[in-house]
């Protein structure tokens, strides 16, 4: 084999590698094109998110408001409850005196 035969072999074993090169991309590209019917479908699924998402926020705001009720709701009970106990211990205070003074006046 000569110069030019190996140069022309060489140039048709590239064109060969070339056309197949291509032709494997173009079936690629075929098989992975996108339809306008994915694209709509696409386009659905993007909004069906955006308002999933719009409701989640929206469900975490009303979370959020409902947590600071719950927490003021229980703040007061818990300040009700203090003041109860306050009063009651009051009175078991006084009931005691009372007690002892009536013990006091029978004795005395």
């Amino acid at each position: 084999m000569n110069r030019t035969e190996f140069i022309i072999a060489t140039a048709i074993i590239l064109f060969v590698a070339f056309a197949l090169g291509w032709f494997a991309s173009w079936l690629v590209n075929r098989f992975t094109r996108v339809t306008k019917a994915e694209i709509g479908e696409l386009d659905k699924m993007a909004q069906a998110l955006h308002e999933a998402e719009e409701t989640r926020d929206q469900a975490i705001i009303y979370l959020q408001q409902r947590e600071a009720e719950i927490t003021n709701q229980l703040s007061q009970t818990e300040a009700e409850l203090r003041a109860a106990m306050d009063g009651l211990r009051e009175a078991r205070q006084e009931t005691e005196e009372l007690r002892s003074y009536i013990e006091r006046q029978n004795i005395g």
